[in-house]
């Protein structure tokens, strides 16, 4: 699943240095109460020792509190930076990369983006006859983001169980209240759909209410519909099976999302004039023209090398005589810089594991343009 990192661009702008935490910020056992009390003078010490500075030794002290009322395992990323927090997030999971509490030149927002690999957003709609419960959720979070509630008519809801004229006068005003009440469930899933740039939308409840609130959705919304044979509101029912089949759905469009970006990056293997490159020197004389459309990175194969974070454009470079006029901010880990120039240059990002890749590439991107045979990796 690609991730933009356009919106931390004001953020890589900024000149350093930043005071970066990325920390297990759990509180349900003895032993992570008693590290949460001890947390701060040890952030203190460490920053410190680093040369932070004093006002962002006390925002990092005040930002690590201990999150309580947020249910184990989860982990904690700050990024401080002239005395403030510019990002605290509460990362549900336990830690993916090792512990960190370092003064760094630039953000690196490898440990946000492992956590929250994308800004996948979804609905889960719960519909019956005369209601609908519409919740927004990202992808990575556990509780929902928003939650709507539809209530509709509720009179004549049932059809009428009589014969002649009187039966179908009221079968129909029935069908008609449904139809009132459906209408008004599918615009609101429209509305949060277009807003939220929902990638899927799960239908679950009523089997007909589920329909016809179908029928009633745009035809945009409609091509993102997965229908769930689920009704949690009916007395019994189990949320945990509707929860189970909602996170099947979400894997589903995250593989096919994956398996789309790698397709295009084989079909271009080969050509004489592809729009992609593979490896660490045609990827970053790309990202230096600003000709990346998707940057595919094995975070962990690159993790021991470095690159040279840049304070103007090309952004980054592998050597200082690639830097021309840009000044050199430091020299960073090599997914850091790339993430940054990614985020500089509006491109987006899918994290892979090795194996994704072609044997012995660690980087690669899907381009905007051609420009000639493959630059030879450095």
């Amino acid at each position: 699943m690609t991730t933009s990192l356009q919106k931390y661009a004001d953020l890589y702008r900024l000149p350093g240095p930043w005071c970066t935490a990325y920390v297990d910020a759990g509180t349900g056992t003895v032993d992570s109460l008693e590290a949460g009390d001890v947390r701060p003078g040890n952030t203190r010490v460490q920053l410190e020792a680093q040369g932070a500075a004093p006002a962002d030794v006390d925002a990092m002290e005040q930002a690590l509190k201990p999150a309580t009322g947020v249910p184990s395992p989860v982990s904690r990323f700050v990024l401080v930076h002239g005395g403030k927090a510019e990002l605290n997030e509460v990362l549900p999971g336990e830690l993916v990369l090792p512990e960190r509490l370092a003064v760094e030149p630039v953000p690196d927002l490898l440990p946000l983006l492992k956590h929250q690999p994308e800004e996948f957003a979804y609905i889960v709609a719960e519909v019956s006859r005369e209601h609908g419960e519409i919740r927004l959720y990202r992808a990575g979070a556990g509780a929902p983001t928003s939650v709507q509630e539809v209530e509709g008519e509720s009179e004549h809801i049932k059809k009428f169980q009589g014969g002649g004229w009187s039966h179908l006068r009221f079968q129909h005003h029935t069908e008609d209240v449904w139809r009132r009440n459906a209408d008004e469930v599918a615009g609101e899933i429209d509305r949060l759909a277009d807003n939220s740039r929902a990638r899927l939308i799960v239908l679950a409840g009523d089997i007909h209410a589920r329909g016809l609130v179908q029928e009633q959705l745009s035809k945009a919304a409609q091509a993102l519909v997965s229908i769930v044979d689920s009704h949690t509101h009916t007395a019994g029912a189990d949320s945990s099976n509707l929860e189970d089949q909602v996170n099947q759905r979400v894997a589903e469009v995250w593989a096919e999302e994956q398996q789309s970006v790698m397709d295009r990056l084989a079909v271009q293997e080969g050509q004489a004039n592809p729009e992609a490159a593979h490896g660490v020197g045609a990827v970053v004389h790309a990202l230096q023209q600003a000709q990346v459309d998707v940057l595919i990175l094995d975070d962990a194969a690159l993790s021991q090398r470095t690159m040279l974070a840049l304070d103007a454009e090309p952004w980054i470079a592998t050597a200082k005589e690639e830097a021309l006029a840009a000044g050199i901010l430091g020299e960073v880990p090599a997914p850091a810089a790339l993430l940054r120039a990614a985020a500089l240059t509006d491109a987006r990002v899918l994290l892979v594991p090795g194996p994704v890749l072609p044997e012995g590439v660690d980087v690669a991107a899907l381009l905007r343009w051609s420009s000639g045979p493959d630059v030879p990796s450095s």
